[in-house]
């Protein structure tokens, strides 16, 4: 009889420590999933976004050329995209870093809250 008790103890345990671990691969795999759409549209949007800011840097050059000697406007342009492209690159290195790394915060936090549980004997 106390056999029989001990063993379905086991297998339940056992169940449900494959329960926990099916809801960790769940939640890391819907959100490398989401980072993966989400850099894939980023970089999608970048390439048509690349193609609009050379023809409005092109006009921005000509523009500047009225005004100053061609030289001197492009690069005035030419700065002006570095320092542009800095700001992005720092704003996008911040944006990764929040994202990463994808841990499964959900089933890390169940199961810290089963183990308090089991260890205070409540449950």
């Amino acid at each position: 009889m106390l056999t029989r008790a001990a063993e379905r103890v086991a297998e339940h345990a056992k169940r449900f420590v494959q329960l926990e671990l099916e809801l960790a691969m769940l939640e890391v795999k819907r959100k490398v999933t989401a980072l993966g759409l989400g850099v894939g549209l980023l970089v999608g949007g970048a390439v048509f976004v690349l193609f609009a800011l050379g023809f409005a840097v092109a006009a921005a050059a000509a523009a500047l050329a009225i005004l100053l000697p061609l030289w001197l406007a492009l690069l005035t342009v030419g700065g002006g995209l570095l320092l542009l492209a800095g700001a992005l690159v720092a704003t996008g290195i911040a944006s990764v870093r929040k994202g990463a790394p994808p841990v499964p915060e959900l089933a890390l936090l169940e199961a810290k809250l089963t183990k308090e549980a089991l260890k205070n004997g409540t449950g």
